[in-house]
């Protein structure tokens, strides 16, 4: 029996977020790839709004199981971007994790724990995905939201 899983990365003030029914073994079934901007305006309030809309989504769609990507370490320093994704990846595993299992994951930990290939090499190769998923077509600026749920189970 499948589960329903998200796979969340966040970028600036924008969430990926791809939604799967996940089986056991085989291809996962993509049920929906969006992005969620953030709210123009106040931040505290476009927070809230962010939060409820993360919150009712997971519950009016039973997901058992989110996975959100790490923030990475940034080799050029980091700047203010890098702090707002960081407070939006907040908001996110605040509200998944207030419905349903949350667990971060950094890229690089799945790059020495997932298959033999580092997770850049999975995430350019068409025929990989090919395998690894049916349903919703996959935006190729989602695959790396998927990845994690690829290397959870």
């Amino acid at each position: 029996m499948s589960e329903r899983w998200l796979g969340v990365t966040v970028s600036g003030e924008k969430l990926i977020i791809v939604d799967a029914e996940v089986p056991a073994t085989g291809p996962l079934t993509i049920v929906s790839d969006q992005t969620i901007a953030l709210p123009n305006g106040d931040r505290s309030k476009a927070y809230g709004t962010i939060y409820q809309r993360l919150v009712d989504y997971a519950t009016d769609n039973s997901i058992k199981k989110v996975f959100i990507k790490e923030s990475a370490l940034s080799l050029g320093g980091t700047k203010k971007g890098h702090l707002l994704s960081a407070e939006l990846r907040g908001v996110a595993m605040c509200a998944f994790g207030s419905v349903c299992a949350t667990k971060t994951m950094a890229k690089a930990h799945v790059s020495k724990t997932f298959g033999d290939r580092k997770t850049d090499e999975y995430l350019a190769d068409d025929g990989f995905w090919r395998g690894e998923i049916n349903g919703h077509p996959l935006r190729m600026g989602s695959r790396e939201a998927v990845i994690y749920m690829l290397a959870a189970r």
